[in-house]
């Protein structure tokens, strides 16, 4: 007798599996796809290849480009990953690494996501001495150019692109440590990135002082991992000397990231009956 583990996977899981890979080949190098070259990647008939476009396409997860009739991703994957984060899942899958990064530094550990010309914090963890603040600072933004936390992200975005998003923003200065002139922030960042981390005291909050690097997908950053604590107490160990925990907990939280979506290889062509 047969048993499920024997069982061929039937053909309507076959056409999900391949759908859900279409959606997965999509990244910073191959940003759109036409039919005839996806059913050559893919081992795929052309009219197959068109089908499946074309579902992904009628339920919003792929967008067909009017003039080339090529195939990009489409606004019910920015919808769904908005739900995600909204209801708790970015913080649920951070927290973990957060958990760990404050348990072996005894320092507040905090992951926040870029919004705009800010960073938003998605979630936290407190250090052994307790919350820093009396007040939560989840969902809490953070400008660009004040702090490690937010540096920890726009330092490390190509020049170019972080230029053209900061570019006539009015700085606010929150304390004397924060820096208001464009030609020393942008020389601030240029240093974080050839060192490999943020660093800052008292540049947004007089009583902390943190330490942050990015968290990377692919080639891009993605968010900032940063360790903070009270800048009057004493520590044992100096704060910079946590950069290598650091980092560890960044690769952490990367392969969190992307453990499902692992790029994309060519794959052998289905057997005849299943294109």
């Amino acid at each position: 007798m047969s048993t499920v583990s024997n069982r061929q996977p039937r053909p309507t899981l076959q056409t999900v599996d391949r759908a859900l890979e279409i959606l997965l080949s999509f990244n910073e190098e191959r940003e759109e796809w036409g039919v005839s070259e996806l059913a050559e990647e893919f081992g795929l008939s052309q009219s197959t290849a068109q089908r499946l476009l074309a579902a992904l396409a009628d339920r919003g997860f792929l967008r067909v480009m009017p003039y080339s009739r090529r195939y990009r991703l489409g606004p019910t994957l920015w919808r769904m990953s908005a739900l995600w984060e909204r209801t708790g899942g970015l913080a649920a899958l951070a927290d973990p690494t957060l958990k760990d990064l404050s348990s072996r530094s005894t320092r507040t550990a905090l992951f926040a996501i870029p919004d705009g010309t800010h960073i938003r914090v998605v979630a936290i963890v407190d250090g052994d001495n307790g919350p820093l603040w009396q007040h939560s600072v989840k969902n809490e933004l953070y400008p660009a150019h004040a702090g490690a936390a937010a540096r920890g992200y726009f330092a490390f975005l190509d020049p170019t692109e972080r230029k053209a998003l900061l570019s006539d923003r009015p700085f606010g200065r929150f304390s004397e440590a924060t820096t208001v002139d464009r030609d020393e922030l942008e020389a601030q960042f240029r240093s974080a990135a050839e060192v490999g981390y943020a660093i800052s005291e008292g540049e947004f909050d007089l009583q902390t002082r943190a330490l942050a690097v990015p968290v990377y997908v692919g080639r891009r950053p993605v968010a900032s991992l940063c360790l903070i604590e009270n800048a009057s107490a004493e520590a044992a160990e100096p704060l910079r000397d946590l950069v290598p925990l650091l980092h560890e907990a960044s690769e952490a939280l990367t392969r969190s990231l992307t453990q499902t979506a692992a790029r994309h290889h060519r794959r052998t062509p289905l057997p005849r009956s299943t294109r």
